[in-house]
């Protein structure tokens, strides 16, 4: 009954007290967004989510999109700006994401959405990650993250979506507290501190 019913509640009431006691701080990013990506202050990708059904996550947009003279977009670290940096690494570029989490998308707590090409190189086993909403944080986001192989990532989502409970989230949500607290890389996007996921692991 948790994870059907009660978590969806409890979500669209978390997200909705969220986003009134945060909308002071998402005003002013934005506005400093609009300013340091001229005009683009949000990030938007094709994610897939329950049941793989795909949907378009937001965060805020870290980095400008300055190409080289050949049009080419430049490295990641030439292009984060100094509002993107700090919002990266205190984890305010998630923030929008509780928009997802009120209309449905995803959850306050789930396994991470991960890229849409790495829908056919999933076995059985990892494909049970999908049988509930991605999370704006998880299991394998509070233990250890980008530490970890992708073997033991989705053992760790698996085992969230066989266990979850009001109990467990509530352990995420103190965990990811303390990470952020302590800036331990919670905000590092997956596909940009890990190698591609290729299939065929574990």
């Amino acid at each position: 009954m948790y994870p059907k019913i009660i978590k969806r509640m409890l979500d669209i009431l978390a997200s909705l007290i969220l986003l009134l006691l945060l909308s002071p701080i998402l005003v002013v990013i934005t506005l400093l967004l609009i300013i340091a990506n001229n005009g683009q202050p949000f990030f938007y990708q094709m994610r897939p989510g329950k049941n793989e059904r795909l949907f378009k996550v937001v965060k805020f947009k870290s980095m400008n999109d300055k190409k080289d003279k050949d049009g080419n977009l430049l490295p990641d670290m030439k292009r984060i700006t100094a509002v993107g940096n700090f919002i990266r690494n205190t984890s305010l570029d998630e923030l929008p994401q509780l928009f997802n989490v009120l209309k449905g998308n995803m959850s306050l707590i789930g396994p991470r959405p991960l890229l849409v090409s790495y829908l056919p190189l999933y076995n059985q086993e990892q494909r049970q990650r999908h049988l509930l909403r991605p999370g704006i944080t998880g299991w394998a986001q509070v233990n250890g993250r980008n530490a970890i192989s992708w073997d033991e990532k989705f053992a760790f989502d698996i085992y969230y979506v066989k266990n979850c409970s009001f109990v467990l989230d509530l352990k995420i949500l103190w965990l990811t507290f303390i990470k952020v607290v302590k800036k331990d890389g919670i905000s590092a996007s997956e596909e940009k501190t890990m190698e591609p996921f290729k299939g065929n692991i574990g």
